[in-house]
């Protein structure tokens, strides 16, 4: 009965990668069938290339702005607009955080304007930002740290607030001070959620690009969606939209990254 479980068992996981890698194929003819149907369908003239480009039309348009220069030269102004918004707004986000988390009178003190300024759509706040700051960078910097603060203090609040009274208790029963419970007990115990907030904030702060980049903006990734649209180059359009989602999913990428190797000690986190 050991010889049959023994042999059973390897040929269990052999089959696994095999049942694994179908199922990815499955996937991919999916999606190649409805590339093939969308090229089918502009070829015959059933789908407008004014409603969607076909799929050779846009990768035509992609292989044209790449050569240019075009679409490196204003992916660079978009990623350093994202980078230096997120920096700035994961900063505020987790010294607010810190401060409401961890004293009931800083509570009282941070969250009552910030739960006010988090319901304000953020785009209803775009004038005023033109107003205050011109129509240069600033504007578009502000409203992509304003996006990133408010995830950033929400769920690293909540992480810290979620930390076990135990392990604290625990902590200082070991001799720890108040700083030493904060790096050793509170900070590890709040990490996991802190990482959820700046996953869903890179995510908000590429969303709320989008709009900013298409409001007086003469270099960007938007810049050149608001140009395609003046001319109806749909096919520029969707490159654009794609290299805006293939952006997010690598910052969120990232993020995952950084969490499995500062996660690692949690045994039920998947590699």
């Amino acid at each position: 009965m050991d010889t049959l479980a023994g042999v059973a068992l390897p040929a269990a996981r052999a089959r696994a990668p095999f049942a694994l890698n179908l199922h990815r194929l499955r996937r991919a003819y999916s999606l190649l069938a409805i590339v093939a149907l969308w090229q089918a369908g502009s070829s015959f003239g059933l789908i407008s290339p004014k409603v969607i480009a076909s799929p050779a039309a846009i990768l035509a348009a992609f292989w044209a702005l790449l050569v240019s220069g075009q679409l490196l030269g204003n992916l660079a102004v978009s990623l350093s607009r994202v980078l230096i918004g997120s920096a700035i707004g994961i900063a505020i986000g987790v010294f607010l955080a810190v401060v409401a988390g961890l004293s009931r009178r800083g509570d009282e003190i941070v969250d009552p304007p910030l739960q006010m300024l988090r319901t304000i759509p953020l785009l209803g706040l775009t004038p005023l930002l033109i107003l205050w700051f011109g129509i240069g960078e600033l504007p578009k910097i502000v409203l992509v740290a304003l996006a990133t603060t408010f995830p950033v203090y929400l769920t690293l609040v909540g992480g810290i607030r979620a930390v076990d009274p135990k392990l604290i208790e625990a902590g200082r029963v070991l001799g720890l001070d108040r700083l030493g419970v904060v790096r050793h007990v509170i900070i590890p115990g709040a990490l996991p959620a802190a990482l959820v907030g700046l996953r869903y904030a890179l995510g908000t702060a590429w969303v709320t690009l989008v709009v900013g980049e298409q409001i007086n903006a003469d270099r960007g990734i938007g810049y050149l969606i608001m140009d395609a649209r003046d001319f109806l180059r749909t096919d520029v359009i969707v490159v654009c939209l794609f290299v805006y989602a293939l952006l997010g999913i690598g910052t969120d990428a990232v993020v995952r990254l950084i969490e499995r190797r500062a996660l690692s000690w949690r045994a039920e986190l998947p590699q």
